[in-house]
């Protein structure tokens, strides 16, 4: 069969719970994005203080990374359905209570942190279980494109929320960007409760932080889904270099707000031309060599933004760059979930959602030293180059990676010390039950 070039929708036509979810996902990316804008300007308004931004944000991450750790237990213990639609009731109510906050005379600066944790939360345990149920609802056959559909909605989402967001508070005030994000929250419900019930298979009972290990131990045993997660460890990291964007534009390219906002653009825009153009992506007879490759690639464009002092090269760059990378995750979040039994996919999803957050945020932070240190063209040369040899040596060593293959049908042994599995795990793939 021949690859298409083109992104295939047909998934959404045949699979009326894949449809729900994407409807689901574009709706909740878009309120939720709008959050992005309110938060950290009603606390910049509130306190004048841009710490108080950056602790509220980091509260929040911490909360989101505790949730996915907790929710990826809990969507390998209980019906992942109602997991869902508990995060997403979650989140609804806490978008509620901060448009609460907003109407008293004096909002609450305890409760905008409470609510910003509370919403990070339940998100968390909302996504995972969301992931976890994407491999028994379209079948390990349908990940890759199923997967690329989902990068879409992000990247549309991302793209266009934030000027939602902005937009409504320049019009209104920030109390109705709440309440907008709280009634599109509510609003995934609806396609939401359409979704099958989602019951894992009955594991002996374990205590959570077991469970967690156990997650841990088939990921870090694992050669293909291990290597898999480093090479995206890696690659998230690259994705820091967004905070070097406002110093490269004035120093290097001499340009101002208009010029940076290009730059910001520029990652998200290669990524969604990479989504919208990966028909052939399911077609590959080595993934992992190709995520290798892509990874390797990505790299080199990150470097080659720096070899020349004109803007447009450097965009160009930039949408090389994300395109790359929006080619690597789609690769790597397939070769994980294809490679992970049911058992195990709400843990292993929710630890390659924690690594892709964490390796962004301390990317974020090593390119802020690397710009203390350096000037920024040098800094993400440096960076770049490093990154080239590291993914090159991964290349090298990464034997089981570089023949892996997506598994399209079920998976009879799983490769993990069979010490570290229950015995359902160890035998059944398709362990969840639908109806």
């Amino acid at each position: 069969m021949n690859p298409s070039l083109f992104m295939k929708f047909d998934l959404l036509k045949s699979n009326t719970s894949f449809r729900m979810i994407f409807i689901a996902r574009m709706i909740s990316i878009i309120s939720m994005g709008m959050l992005t804008v309110a938060v950290p300007v009603q606390i910049h308004s509130m306190t004048g203080s841009t710490i108080q931004v950056g602790v509220i944000m980091t509260l929040e991450g911490i909360s989101l990374f505790i949730g996915l750790l907790w929710g990826g237990v809990l969507a390998d213990r209980y019906n992942r359905r109602t997991l869902v639609l508990i995060g997403r009731s979650g989140c609804g109510l806490g978008f509620a209570a901060l448009a609460v906050n907003c109407f008293f005379a004096s909002p609450s600066l305890i409760a905008l942190y409470a609510l910003s944790i509370w919403s990070g939360l339940f998100g968390a345990i909302g996504i995972t279980a969301l992931m976890a149920s994407i491999p028994s609802i379209v079948g390990k056959e349908n990940l890759a494109p199923a997967n690329a559909l989902s990068m879409l909605t992000v990247r549309i989402g991302t793209v266009i929320s934030p000027a939602i967001g902005g937009l409504i508070i320049a019009a209104t005030n920030i109390s109705w960007n709440y309440t907008a994000a709280s009634v599109g929250t509510f609003a995934t419900l609806i396609p939401l409760t359409r979704l099958p019930s989602m019951v894992p298979s009955k594991q002996p009972g374990k205590r959570p932080l077991k469970a967690l290990a156990e997650g841990f131990s088939f990921l870090f045993s694992h050669k293909i889904v291990g290597s898999a997660v480093a090479v995206g460890t890696l690659d998230s990291l690259g994705k820091g270099v967004r905070v070097l964007f406002p110093a490269l534009v004035t120093i290097s390219f001499g340009g101002g707000a208009f010029e940076i906002g290009l730059m910001y653009s520029a990652v998200p825009l290669g990524a969604m031309l990479g989504a919208l153009t990966s028909g052939w992506a399911p077609q590959l007879k080595r993934p992992g060599a190709a995520l290798l490759l892509s990874c390797t690639l990505s790299f080199v464009a990150l470097g080659a933004l720096t070899l020349s002092n004109h803007l447009y090269f450097a965009l160009l760059a930039l949408v090389v760059y994300g395109y790359l990378g929006a080619t690597s995750s789609l690769i790597q979040i397939t070769l994980v979930q294809s490679h992970t039994p049911n058992p195990l996919q709400g843990r292993v999803n929710s630890l390659w959602v924690a690594q892709n957050v964490t390796g962004d945020t301390v990317g974020a932070m090593g390119f802020g030293l690397l710009g203390k240190v350096f000037a920024p063209m040098v800094g993400t040369f440096y960076f770049a180059a490093v990154a080239m040899g590291i993914t090159i040596a991964m290349s090298l060593g990464f034997s089981s990676l570089k023949g892996a293959a997506f598994i399209k049908k079920k998976v009879q042994k799983v490769s993990t010390p069979a010490q570290n599995l229950t015995p359902q795990t160890k035998n059944m793939d398709s362990e969840v039950t639908t109806s």
